[in-house]
């Protein structure tokens, strides 16, 4: 939403009317035109960005081999962050899952069990 409010500030409207009308408070849209990317998220998206780097290489390596991958390419991380990135990102590796009874792999539910 934030990056509307920009590209409507640009072309003439005031902030203040574009955030009235979406709902949305201006302090925030201002602290996010301060910082767009925090630290953090940019050290994530590089740590993501260098698993999927191995996992595209090796997709039968789970997340403690991609997360040591990662680690030689520079990007030290823990084995559960790496986990919990991979997790995030569906990088499973290719043993990994479990399947079902009849070789499937398994899946949700397509519609939620009623409750009677």
């Amino acid at each position: 939403m934030y990056p509307l409010v920009r590209e409507l500030a640009v072309d003439g409207i005031p902030v203040t009317v574009t955030c009235r009308v979406l709902n949305l408070a201006r302090q925030p849209y201002y602290r996010w035109l301060a910082a767009r990317v925090t630290d953090a998220e940019w050290v994530q998206a590089h740590r993501a960005n260098a698993l999927f780097d191995a996992h595209r290489d090796d997709p039968e390596f789970g997340y403690r081999f991609l997360a040591d991958e990662a680690r030689e390419e520079g990007q030290p991380m823990a084995d559960r962050t790496a986990w919990r990135i991979c997790s995030a990102n569906g990088w499973w590796s290719a043993f990994g899952k479990p399947r079902g009874r009849n070789g499937k792999k398994k899946r949700k539910p397509a519609h939620p069990p009623s409750r009677t």
